[in-house]
């Protein structure tokens, strides 16, 4: 099973958390599980969003951007490179 956690924390809060997380919620298929989650601990690189199992991170998230991840990662299991968050991921995969 799949489980997205956003950041609901102070600095992805100002970032526009609320809107990734509810256009996650409308566009994720429906054995996705999404959650809200307090920090992640990368205050500063918000919207953060980690997606598990797979242990797979994107930083700095948009609303307009989660189309894109839930089309590609959720959906075909292709992470999107070019948004990964560069600490975790510091190679492309």
């Amino acid at each position: 099973m799949i489980t997205v956690r956003i950041c609901q924390h102070q600095s992805c809060r100002k970032k526009g958390a609320a809107k990734v997380i509810q256009a996650f919620r409308s566009l994720a298929p429906a054995e996705v599980t999404i959650e809200p989650s307090s920090c992640l601990g990368q205050c500063g690189n918000g919207v953060m969003v980690l997606v598990l199992p797979d242990q797979i991170w994107y930083d700095r998230v948009r609303p307009e951007e989660v189309g894109a991840i839930v089309d590609r990662h959720l959906i075909r299991g292709e992470p999107i490179r070019a948004m990964l968050y560069r600490k975790f991921h510091p190679t492309q995969i």
